[in-house]
């Protein structure tokens, strides 16, 4: 017979008022990535920026220091980075649709945002919370300026059917093939449709297993 767990009502209250007292006295995004931008330190961690982010710290912007600025904190704009417009062609943007001011803060520039995100032209369906909005290479995408921004016809993705073989397997084969009189008059290649299916069977081969 399995012992009764004893019910402690005190303690768990206890529990809950710890807590929620951890909770209250966790420092607030405005403490957590507050910049001395003379230093180059968070005056909380006093942990130094790296030298390469020191010029887009001074001249870009965080998230939340850009919707502040607008009517309804930006909600329904669209904002993208300074990194994904040099190192990709396709549009990469959030539209913004839910933000969070830590309202404690001298400019509510600080706090949290969600929206929908688009990633080298492929739209994601569910909102969630926008990462690394402290990063100081945040644009707004100009009112005007969205829907040529956002335009994007997708190119077809090549695919490959086969692959040449490592040199020594390669070796072998023709080995092989010489050794039976079979004339070379192609090069070895591996299907990578047969190969991809051939591995499917031998998983649900290994998944069902044998009947005993």
């Amino acid at each position: 017979m399995a012992r009764k767990k004893l019910q402690r009502p005190i303690a768990a209250m206890a529990e809950k008022i710890r807590q929620y007292r951890a909770l209250k006295e966790r420092p607030r995004d405005s403490q957590r990535f507050a910049l001395d931008y003379e230093s180059m330190r968070r005056p909380l961690t006093q942990k130094r920026l790296p030298a390469l982010a020191w010029r887009d710290a001074r001249s870009e912007s965080r998230l939340l220091a850009l919707l502040c600025r607008l009517p309804r904190f930006g909600v329904g704009r669209t904002v993208t980075r300074k990194s994904w417009l040099w190192a990709h062609d396709e549009p990469c943007y959030w539209v913004v649709a839910k933000v969070r001011a830590d309202y404690t803060a001298e400019n509510m520039d600080h706090g949290k945002a969600w929206g929908y995100l688009t990633f080298r032209g492929k739209t994601e369906k569910v909102m969630k919370e926008i990462d690394q909005a402290m990063y100081h290479d945040w644009r707004m995408v100009p009112k005007h300026e969205e829907e040529t921004f956002k335009k994007f016809t997708p190119v077809p993705e090549e695919t490959v059917r086969y692959l040449p073989y490592p040199p020594l397997l390669r070796a072998m084969i023709l080995a092989q093939w010489q050794k039976e009189g079979r004339a070379i008059t192609e090069e070895p290649l591996i299907d990578l449709k047969k190969a991809a299916a051939s591995h499917l069977q031998e998983s649900k081969k290994k998944t069902t297993g044998t009947s005993v």
